[in-house]
């Protein structure tokens, strides 16, 4: 579900008091542009991992937080058999219907923050190096813009997007296009990106790049940061 800043605002404070003790990374890029496999890939040189993304499947799998919330505001036709959200149901519903929408984000993105600012503060405290944010709407958010200390877009042409997603979920291409119209342009992203990731081919293509962002990260330990 796309997702915007408003509700994290409160959150500001929380995390806040991060800033100036370890850098923070905000890590953004379209739908299919490869988000996940470049934050697995920095998770694994010892980057603390908080994907909003996940946070989000994981409120509203089966027995999640935001499931009976969902289910009192929407009905149980909006959820599936299993128990979770009916995402394409739901997608099909609030790209249609902003009112929809917000009554989605009222009750996602509160439970969002609380686990974001759960995960960072823990992952803080347990000793690594840098944490990553990985927030798909995250250009749009005045919030995470402020609150990032270096952006990092992961980047490919638009039919890439639309293939893997396509292939990944399932979905026509008229549905992936309009996730895609509903997201900031590429243009947009890349323009404050303090960091580029390409990813156009295979996971062994892409290796080479993560590690050389995860090392130019790790300089970021080396330089004050800024506590504003």
């Amino acid at each position: 579900m796309a997702s915007t800043h408003s509700n994290f605002d409160s959150a500001q404070t929380d995390l806040k008091a991060l800033k100036g003790k370890i850098p923070l990374i905000g890590l953004t890029g379209g739908i299919g542009s490869g988000k996940t496999a470049v934050s697995a890939l920095l998770g694994g040189y010892g980057a603390g991992i908080i994907d909003t993304d996940k946070i989000s499947h994981q409120i509203t799998a089966p027995g999640g937080e935001a499931i009976p919330l969902i289910t009192e505001a929407f009905g149980a036709d909006f959820i599936d058999t299993h128990g979770a959200l009916n995402r394409p149901k739901m997608r099909a519903v609030v790209f249609d219907d902003p009112s929809a929408r917000q009554a989605l984000e009222r009750i996602t993105h509160p439970l969002i923050q609380e686990e974001t600012i759960k995960q960072a503060l823990e992952l803080a405290k347990s000793g690594v190096p840098y944490l990553v944010f990985v927030v798909p709407l995250l250009i749009e958010s005045g919030f995470w813009t402020k609150l990032i200390d270096y952006l990092v877009v992961v980047d490919c042409p638009e039919e890439i997007q639309i293939q893997r997603v396509m292939h990944r979920n399932n979905m026509t291409r008229s549905e992936v296009e309009k996730i895609l119209n509903a997201q900031t342009s590429r243009n947009a992203r890349l323009t404050p990106a303090n960091a580029v990731i390409e990813n156009q081919g295979s996971l062994d293509e892409l290796k080479p790049a993560v590690l050389k962002l995860h090392q130019q990260l790790l300089k970021i330990l080396e330089e004050p940061l800024s506590s504003s």
